[in-house]
């Protein structure tokens, strides 16, 4: 961390707000003031943010978000790296901070429990009986997931209600540890989970980047995919090589880069024969 000179900075909140426009204003103007980059939604229900910036100022921002008593506690996860990853600054209200399109779903009065990533680990090691269920988009899921994870092959996050209908009914009485990236999406989908008869549903504190830092990793093949121009991190948090097509914004590795059908700029092995099916 001592060579590398900007923070990137994560975290969410599900709580009311109703003085959203004036929020919005506030952390736009402080952002703007420390020269930070990244998104915050806000909506009705909470916040979600994922910020950089150089170490001093992004330390500034933390404080001057935690002076809200409402995000006093919150919990903010940080990796670093050499460059900034995001190319603007952002402040959006939203109807959602994380889209699943089920208004009903509030995680500040109802969500599922919560395990650490040393509780999980331990369970693993012990070969205990649980089911780990990955929330995340299916090009996600490619760069990387747990050993034996049900996948549940998402477009999108929206999708994920349609999705656990499909699941196996004896699931409803197993213990299922659910994970995304940051912990944001599992906060609804366990809820979710909970009111459809699924008994015993927890999720990581701190999803898989907190794994990572907490654990190195065991159990996880492969990278994490993150939202920014660092596309993924490696079980030391550290950036890999994945780029993202420009066409399609799928993460390509180094075999899928080299292949005859990417090029830069206009298509990639994803994309391909979409492109060369509008071009015949």
């Amino acid at each position: 961390m001592d060579t590398l000179k900007i923070s990137n900075i994560t975290g969410y909140k599900f709580i009311p707000i109703t003085d959203r426009k004036s929020l919005q204003e506030k952390i736009l103007k402080h952002s703007n003031k420390l020269s930070l980059k990244g998104t915050v939604l806000i909506s009705e229900k909470g916040l979600n943010f994922s910020i950089a910036g150089e170490n001093e100022a992004i330390q500034d921002f933390i404080k001057f978000l935690r002076s809200d008593k409402r995000f006093s506690e919150i919990d903010i996860k940080t990796t670093y790296n050499e460059y900034q990853p995001f190319r603007k600054m952002l402040v959006r209200i939203k109807k959602e901070i994380i889209s699943m399109g089920i208004d009903e779903i509030d995680p500040s009065t109802f969500t599922g429990e919560k395990i650490t990533p040393k509780e999980l680990q331990d369970k693993l090691n012990n070969n205990e009986d649980i089911v780990l269920l990955d929330t995340r988009n299916e090009y996600e899921v490619r760069l990387g997931t747990f050993e034996d994870a049900v996948d549940l092959n998402l477009d999108s996050f929206r999708d994920f209600p349609t999705k656990i209908m499909s699941l196996d009914q004896k699931m409803k009485n197993k213990e299922i540890v659910m994970f995304c990236t940051g912990g944001v999406r599992c906060e609804k989908a366990s809820a979710l989970m909970l009111k459809n008869g699924f008994k015993n549903v927890k999720q990581i504190d701190g999803g898989v980047i907190k794994y990572f830092e907490d654990t190195g990793g065991s159990y996880w093949n492969g990278d994490c995919f993150v939202f920014d121009d660092r596309v993924a991190l490696d079980k030391n948090l550290n950036e890999t090589d994945y780029i993202l097509c420009f066409r399609c914004r799928e993460p390509l590795n180094k075999k899928e880069i080299d292949s005859d059908k990417y090029k830069i700029d206009e298509y990639c092995p994803y994309c391909f024969d979409e492109v060369f099916s509008k071009r015949r």
